[in-house]
């Protein structure tokens, strides 16, 4: 697997909607201009830039940039009318209802409502009854709405968690790096959950900005794949096998990957990270997890993520997601 590609399930998943009988997702493809490419290999991976032109070139022959998955197209120029309008808004929160307002009315649906919850924030999509849509075309709204707001708030702003009421894909793991560790699939309700101060964040983005940023849609809202082979997911790969508490030093583990302590914390430095923020984030990763789950308790979870009381879980997990454990659990279970 390497940096800066997309699954090629995913490329499949954004033909679907284009394709009819004598017009498979390979003739398609030959009929855009990008012969010759591989879909039905095991694993088989594609550029993000190739994927991000063939968005473009889609909706430009189409007059759809939502791939054909809703009732009423998105009609072209939809994204950039959504980025130039988005950075004369003052703040994050005022951003993020101008879109869903925009998209709701776009789109028949895929009608977002954005509320706070205490030192929470939830975006849910209000589907009634309505049979499940696509995952692809979760992922596309998502995408489309969070890679937005991350933009305009010039900053990633983390997904604490990811719900929804279709069936897991058998290809997620893009769908992870892009948004979120924790999925949640055939739940109740479509919604992402954050943490609330990332609504008073001031959209400051100038117009010089906005243009760089165009030139390079969609293709910087994407998903840059996680290498499996760095050292930093050798890393989280080896603490995920075992429990919390039992997970070595970064001597140890350095010893255990037979390299020096200096030479482990320069390759991670390299990549960008530091072995406490891996962690950290494992951390969260398995708190928020098992704090979706009612029958696991507060101390219970303390002791598996090695925390010597739940006073000092509580005080990590604020500083993690800028909220406590209590709203956390509150608002994923519906008993705020």
């Amino acid at each position: 697997m390497h940096k800066d590609t997309i699954s090629a399930c995913l490329l499949k998943e954004a033909l679907r909607g284009f394709t009819r009988p004598g017009l498979d997702a390979g003739a398609l493809l030959d009929s855009l201009g990008f012969p010759g490419v591989p879909l039905d290999e095991p694993g088989q991976r594609v550029p993000v830039e190739l994927y991000s032109v063939v968005w473009l070139r889609l909706a430009a022959t189409y007059d759809d940039e939502f791939f054909a998955m809703d009732p009423r197209p998105l009609r072209l120029g939809s994204f950039n009318f959504l980025c130039r309008t988005g950075i004369n808004q003052p703040t994050v929160e005022q951003a993020l209802i101008h879109t869903l307002n925009f998209l709701g009315l776009m789109l028949g649906n895929f009608k977002g409502r954005l509320a706070r919850s205490r030192s929470l924030a939830e975006i849910v999509l209000q589907e009634g009854t309505q049979p499940p849509q696509r995952p692809f075309a979760y992922f596309t709204y998502w995408m489309i709405v969070h890679g937005l707001a991350c933009w305009l708030a010039g900053r990633r702003i983390p997904l604490l968690a990811v719900e929804l009421r279709c069936q897991e894909p058998g290809y997620v793991d893009d769908y992870r790096v892009m948004f979120s560790d924790n999925l949640r699939f055939g739940q109740a309700s479509t919604r992402v959950i954050f943490a609330a101060e990332a609504l008073d964040l001031p959209v400051r983005r100038s117009k010089d900005e906005l243009r760089c940023f165009l030139s390079h849609a969609p293709a910087n809202i994407l998903v840059r794949y996680r290498d499996a082979n760095s050292l930093a997911s050798q890393v989280k790969n080896a603490l995920r096998a075992l429990p919390a508490i039992d997970w070595p030093t970064s001597d140890a583990l350095a010893q255990s990957l037979c390299m020096s302590p200096s030479t482990l914390r320069r390759r991670l430095a390299a990549e960008g990270v530091q072995y406490q923020a891996i962690k950290d984030s494992l951390r969260e990763e398995q708190a928020t997890r098992w704090l979706a789950d009612p029958a696991i308790s507060y101390a219970d979870i303390a002791e598996r993520l090695g925390f010597a009381d739940v006073s000092s879980f509580y005080k990590a997990f604020r500083k993690w997601t800028g909220t406590n454990p209590g709203h956390y659990r509150q608002l994923i279970l519906g008993d705020d």
